[in-house]
């Protein structure tokens, strides 16, 4: 029986090769691998699937946007929607948004294009370096995590600094740009909404500099051979104060809500949106940073374009804690202060290993 040792050593062998092959997940398929690699075998209690009760105590909810902004009555109801969403499922959907279908179609096909292009090509982005103005790889925890998943990345900061278009893939870059400046107002709206239901001022939770900045991560899921021993995604909250998902109509997004994976299914137009750790902390708890994960499917492949509000890569020296106006006697502070930078080191430390990282800010 092979040792412990042995066993890690050639799992760190197994993860070089794969990290140097600079081809990620679609590369294993462009190989016509039928068996997934041992890395990519998660432990089967990951995995397990109990389906909940099917009623509407477990859809995740759909939010209309329109009519916001203009009648006071209609702004009142959708405020009400939102805090509810985010206090209680920490996940929803919204439709009538503003950004228009086409760029919605552009952005998938563009990550979609992205991903298929020459391995040879793709390789010339391939990097595991953070820094970097963009970084295609696979697996940001790859050699911290458990086990490894079926996907692959390309991502760029796009706000505060957009990238030049000639930095971009030619492929996606010219969208990326695009679609990232339509999230912005749509995150700007969000976080006044979301501001008005924690009965603060409309503009509290963007002076508090929670949308200056925009990560935009383009996912690719790749067609799995045996998707029943990996997954797509692991478990795991977002290192965010709001993330905006766009995916295609393959599915695979469960939300574990009531010690249940809920299905967020794919709705045409819609944007599923969700409250990262970030926004838990500085709201005490009010609003929830919910775990999870994206099933590996034998269709395939899965796109997805998910937009973090977090400076989580750059240097950022402020300080986050519960907001003051916010806490009293009967609701203390539940977590300690911290910065974005200190949060996002101890994150990327901890890789996705299904345990959430606000319990390391925990008082």
């Amino acid at each position: 029986m092979e040792s412990k040792a042995t066993v890690a050593l050639d799992r760190s062998v197994q993860l070089k090769a794969f990290d140097e092959t600079k081809t990620g997940v679609k590369g294993l398929v462009e190989a016509g691998i039928s068996e997934i690699p041992a890395i990519f075998r998660a432990p089967p209690a990951t995995i397990k699937t109990p389906t909940p009760p099917s009623s509407s105590q477990f859809t995740i909810p759909t939010i209309d946007l329109q009519g916001g902004s203009t009648d006071s009555t209609s702004r009142r109801s959708l405020v009400e929607k939102i805090g509810d969403a985010a206090e209680r499922w920490g996940f929803f959907q919204v439709i009538n948004h503003g950004i228009p279908l086409d760029v919605l179609e552009r952005m998938k096909e563009g990550v979609r294009e992205f991903h298929e292009l020459d391995p040879e090509v793709r390789k010339g982005f391939y990097s595991r370096d953070p820094s970097n103005k963009l970084v295609y790889s696979s697996n940001f925890d790859l050699y911290s995590s458990p086990a490894a998943n079926w996907r692959d990345t390309l991502g760029c900061y796009t706000a505060p600094d957009p990238p030049r278009p000639e930095d971009l893939p030619a492929a996606c870059g010219e969208v990326m740009i695009e679609y990232s400046k339509e999230v912005m107002k749509v995150g700007k709206m969000l976080f006044e909404l979301l501001s008005e239901a924690l009965g603060l001022n409309t503009n509290h939770l963007k002076d508090m500099d929670c949308t200056n900045s925009l990560l935009l991560l383009g996912h690719y899921y790749p067609p799995c051979p045996q998707p029943d021993l990996t997954l797509g995604l692991t478990k795991h909250s977002d290192n965010s104060f709001l993330t905006v998902l766009l995916q295609d109509n393959v599915g695979g997004l469960q939300v574990l809500h009531d010690q249940y994976w809920v299905d967020v299914p794919p709705v045409p137009g819609a944007l599923v949106i969700n409250v990262g750790d970030l926004l838990q902390l500085i709201t005490n708890g009010k609003f929830i940073s919910v775990e999870h994960r994206v099933l590996a499917n034998g269709a395939g492949p899965r796109i997805s374009v998910a937009c973090f509000f977090s400076s989580y890569l750059m240097a950022n020296p402020r300080v986050y804690g519960p907001i003051k106006e916010l806490l009293s006697e009967e609701n203390p502070p539940i977590y300690r202060d911290t910065t974005i930078t200190e949060y996002s080191k101890f994150y990327r430390s901890k890789g996705f290993d299904g345990t959430s990282g606000l319990l390391y800010l925990k008082i």
